[in-house]
């Protein structure tokens, strides 16, 4: 006679976690109890656990934040990718609450990509504003954009006080620009990056690359953004 075949306890453990997502006890966003907490609720240890939670975080449903815990996943947001991008409204849109926290802000000389994209001549400079986007408080994506500075020599300013590229360059004169071409490409997040976002190193991460005009045709910003694969879905728009 054959022997039953037992499923292991991590497995019953991701089921019974499955179980309290999928009916809202854990809704979207909600930390799960801690490793510790887990480990007394089923009898077992922390290792046991964390083969559980790993599971599920193969599986897309929870994503762990480095010295905060573990989360259950939200739904992917929609965020669109047209002539005319906007990082408030696109958020706002998708029923998210966006921030930008800043971690960075320089002058300084383009490096080769920068200065070519932004049309620079030799010794021109460029104010550079690297940040982190958040959706409800959750990190979505790193920025690093670059502007030409002579024309724009409180630009730094306006940016570290409005957090807003549109309401920013508006202050400057440039009250529309829009996207003259934007190249996507797929990434793994670095150990930084992955700090920055909270996920692990060699996640996935969606970067574009992206070149805005004002109304004139001149270049006001180069931009590249890495997105986090698993929590934003990049829509290509006519808009």
């Amino acid at each position: 006679m054959g022997t039953a075949t037992r499923t292991p306890i991590w497995q019953s453990i991701r089921d019974s976690l499955l179980r309290d997502i999928a009916e809202r006890r854990y809704g979207p966003g909600d930390k799960l109890p801690t490793e510790a907490a887990l480990a007394r609720r089923f009898g077992v240890n922390r290792h046991t656990v964390r083969r559980a939670l790993a599971a599920l975080a193969d599986d897309g449903l929870v994503h762990a934040r480095r010295g905060a815990g573990v989360f259950v996943a939200r739904a992917h947001t929609d965020y669109p990718i047209g002539r005319r991008v906007r990082f408030h409204q696109n958020l706002r849109a998708a029923g998210r609450l966006p921030a930008k926290r800043i971690l960075a802000m320089e002058t300084r000389a383009p490096d080769t990509r920068e200065a070519d994209a932004l049309q620079l001549a030799p010794g021109e400079e460029v104010h550079v504003y690297e940040g982190l986007s958040l959706a409800d408080e959750e990190p979505v994506a790193l920025f690093r954009s670059a502007f030409p500075a002579a024309p724009f020599p409180a630009l730094p300013e306006a940016l570290n006080r409005l957090r807003s590229v549109t309401e920013a360059l508006k202050e400057q004169g440039v009250t529309d620009y829009t996207r003259a071409w934007t190249r996507l490409d797929a990434k793994l997040a670095t150990a930084t990056q992955a700090l920055h976002l909270h996920t692990h190193e060699g996640a996935p991460l969606l970067r574009t690359l992206a070149l805005s005009l004002d109304a004139g045709g001149r270049p006001v910003e180069y931009g590249r953004t890495w997105f986090c694969g698993d929590r934003v879905t990049l829509t290509l728009t006519d808009m």
